[in-house]
């Protein structure tokens, strides 16, 4: 209830679904989770190891794309609420954190956020310094 509170009464604005956000940190947990598990694979186990190396690349890129279709605005709140997560600015610097993601978004913004650690974490923690939950997208 408090971010729908905030949502409306300070005329906050994400700038991109929950919904969306919500599938991107699921996503890239899978993603960087397998990436971690597909390298003990391969040390294990030669041929099986590629297979679940090409099933993960599947999910990357899939995720690359999901990104990449994202309007500017949605990829620079993105990149906001992971720098956010990561301590670099509080929720109450949310705007200033939103302006310059967009104004230095010159590259490849998958590249970029997939580059991040705990990638899905630090959108978490973002998303929890604005005052919101991925629990909210499925109560929208």
């Amino acid at each position: 209830m408090a971010a729908r509170d905030r949502k409306d009464d300070e005329g906050f604005d994400l700038g991109i679904s929950l919904e969306a956000v919500a599938a991107i940190v699921d996503a890239a947990r899978a993603v960087q989770e397998g990436e971690e598990s597909g390298a003990l694979a391969r040390e294990d186990e030669d041929d099986e190891g590629l297979d679940a190396e090409d099933d993960e690349n599947m999910d990357e890129d899939a995720l690359r794309a999901f990104i990449g279709d994202l309007n500017e605005d949605e990829q620079a709140s993105l990149i906001a609420l992971a720098w956010i997560g990561r301590g670099d600015y509080s929720g109450a610097e949310w705007s200033e954190a939103r302006t310059l993601a967009k104004e230095r978004n010159v590259r490849d913004t998958a590249e970029y956020l997939l580059g991040i650690d705990m990638l899905g974490d630090m959108i978490e923690e973002g998303l929890s310094e604005l005052g919101l939950s991925l629990e909210d997208a499925d109560g929208s």
